[in-house]
């Protein structure tokens, strides 16, 4: 393809990069650093300071907080995160705002000027999406970029950037056919993003051992959850809380009267750690403004009288089950559920089941897609109420409205796509009791 040829717009270039390796994920670094190099992307650092984000569940809230805490104080901020919602350019923002299609249309122009170059070098979809924000970022004279894997850690297109502070979230289970199941050996993936004398941030309590010695390994000083910082917030109290911490000189900060973030407070204090250790000052009526005002689509989003989580594995899934209220007593407790086949739906169900009086199954498209029958048959196993399967998410709530009342509460998750589905229309209120 020459330049000429080269697609025009936003919507070609996705269309055109599902087209340019013949599988969507091929983990490995090797073709991708490749063409970072002749993009120069390594000639200059992306940002004054690099903050990457590694974990099972909680990257997007980590990123997110980082993100506002640090423009609460001035900074200038970028950041890359996937999958995206409603809108591709979700994926990268700077400043806050989402990156124009101009802008993304000129990176994936440069993307493939570098990939066509003899020898040409096959990229995967993921893979050109992280160079294009790679290069965007780089145009914008950062003091910050915040980086969230896409998978794993240790392979990730990601990982071409070393991370001049690194946080790993959780580990759990999921991506099994890439990452295994072998709690430990899942950790070390996540601990691939670690470099020789950086800080590493340990942000849960309960993460595998594996992950500490990899940074011990490295001579990375870590500072893990519980040890070198902490919170004092309780589990659904949703009262202000208390953070403490170690700045890059070993001393010790505190910060009181933090407000509840509507987002995990282990990520919260996990997103403070990391920025007091970019040489931040962090105040308390900056930071206060910060999680006062966090903002993460899709994340214990509710609208009205509906929940929406893309929680799509068992730890995911716990947590939205701790955090949402006990099923009514005069109402009901709704999910919506639409999944993929590659999760562990059991896990999921099992998890939800307690908070859960009735379920609506939703069919998601493509070959990857439970269809709501299968999905049925799963919760009926678990003694779950389900109340209608639906061809789509849009059409289960469709079936749903008229059965709704005021004093019922709907829950929708299990996939990013459940929740776009969704996200992208009105949800009906219900105005009889």
């Amino acid at each position: 393809m020459n330049h000429t040829a080269m697609p025009k717009s936003l919507a070609e270039w996705l269309q055109h990069l599902e087209t340019l390796h013949p599988v969507g994920i091929d983990l490995g670094l090797e073709r991708v650093s490749r063409v970072a190099e002749r993009m120069g992307l390594f000639k200059r650092p992306i940002a004054n300071r690099v903050v990457i984000v590694a974990g099972t569940n909680g990257k997007g809230s980590t990123v997110a907080m980082v993100d506002a805490v640090a423009r609460a104080h001035g900074w200038h901020v970028g950041t890359y995160s996937s999958p995206h919602l409603l809108r591709y350019n979700e994926r990268v923002r700077i400043n806050g705002q989402e990156a124009n299609d101009a802008c993304l249309v000129e990176g994936f122009e440069r993307v493939e000027q570098a990939r066509l170059e003899a020898p040409e070098i096959s990229l995967t979809y993921f893979e050109a999406g992280t160079l294009c924000a790679l290069w965007c970022l780089a145009q914008a004279e950062l003091d910050l970029a915040v980086l969230e894997v896409g998978l794993g850690g240790r392979l990730d297109a990601v990982n071409i950037i070393n991370a001049d502070i690194a946080v790993v979230t959780t580990i759990a289970q999921d991506h099994a056919s890439f990452l295994g199941t072998d709690i430990s050996q899942i950790g070390l993936e996540k601990a691939g993003i670690f470099r020789p004398l950086r800080p590493a941030v340990l942000g849960s309590e309960s993460l595998p051992g594996s992950v500490a010695d990899a940074a011990i390994a490295l001579a990375a000083p870590v500072y893990r959850l519980g040890l070198a910082f902490n919170h004092s917030a309780e589990e659904n109290s949703h009262l202000p809380w208390c953070w403490s911490g170690l700045t890059a000189t070993g001393e010790t900060l505190s910060l009181d009267a933090l407000p509840d973030p509507g987002l995990p407070v282990d990520n919260a204090a996990t997103a403070l750690q990391a920025l007091a250790l970019t040489g931040l000052t962090l105040t308390l009526k900056a930071t206060q403004n910060a999680l006062a005002s966090v903002n993460l689509p899709g994340r214990m989003q509710w609208i009205g009288q509906w929940c929406l989580d893309v929680g799509h594995n068992p730890h995911a899934a716990t947590y939205v089950a701790r955090h949402l209220p006990v099923p009514p007593d005069t109402g009901r407790q709704w999910a919506v559920i639409g999944m993929l086949n590659d999760k562990d739906v059991d896990g999921v169900i099992a998890a939800l089941a307690p908070r859960i009086t009735d379920w609506v199954c939703v069919t998601l498209d493509g070959e990857r897609g439970h269809t709501a029958n299968e999905l049925a048959e799963r919760i009926k196993a678990h003694g779950g109420c389900v109340r209608l399967c639906a061809d789509s998410p849009e059409a289960g709530v469709d079936a749903m409205a008229e059965m709704l009342t005021d004093k019922d509460r709907i829950l929708v998750t299990g996939s990013f796509f459940t929740v776009a589905a969704l996200l992208a229309r009105s949800l009906p209120q219900a105005s009889r009791s």
